[in-house]
């Protein structure tokens, strides 16, 4: 198994932190794993990506130029890395905010309704996780609550009461895929 990804979006939207929880989930599977943030000055409103790969096989590299996933959660990073998506590869676009659609014929796009679905549990800061637990659902490089466990390690214990809304956005983002 090799998932080379790049997820992207505006910072603030917890793109950097779907990729550090997927890295630290794949770690705990005893995966080989490299997770790499590329954020502007501005950070909060500005543009950021994180590359993330999830191998059975050493990593020879944590630089993704063409990825076997890439999620964009805003229309600029749909624009700036549609093309680096690898021919059959997949492409995960958050349709609350992107009414584009890929101009690529040769990839798999999921549209998942990330904000909406977050608003509709309550807490539109949980976008993020939605996305997240639809591209679990469809990769399956790592298991849902293995990426709760490193959720809950990066929140720490006084946070430990998000744990229950983070898991069901996940499982809103996979039963949105289905």
């Amino acid at each position: 198994m090799l998932e080379q990804n790049i997820f992207a979006g505006f910072g603030g939207q917890g793109v950097l932190l779907m990729g550090k929880l997927l890295a630290e989930a794949g770690m705990f599977e005893d995966k080989e794993v490299t997770w790499l943030p590329s954020y502007g000055p501005e950070m909060r409103g500005g543009t950021a990506n994180c590359s993330v790969v999830i191998s059975d096989e050493p990593v020879a590299s944590p630089v993704v130029t063409m990825a076997t996933t890439v999620v964009a959660m805003n229309e600029p990073s749909l624009d700036k890395f549609e093309a680096n998506v690898l021919p059959g590869g997949k492409i995960f676009i958050n349709s609350s905010i992107i009414s584009k659609k890929p101009e690529r014929k040769d990839i798999d796009v999921y549209y998942v309704p990330c904000n909406d679905i977050a608003e509709e549990l309550g807490n539109p800061r949980v976008a993020n996780m939605v996305m997240l637990g639809a591209y679990l659902e469809v990769t399956k490089c790592v298991d849902f609550e293995t990426v709760l466990k490193a959720l809950l390690e990066t929140l720490g214990e006084k946070k430990a009461h998000l744990i229950p809304m983070n898991r069901e956005a996940l499982h809103k983002g996979a039963a949105s895929i289905k």
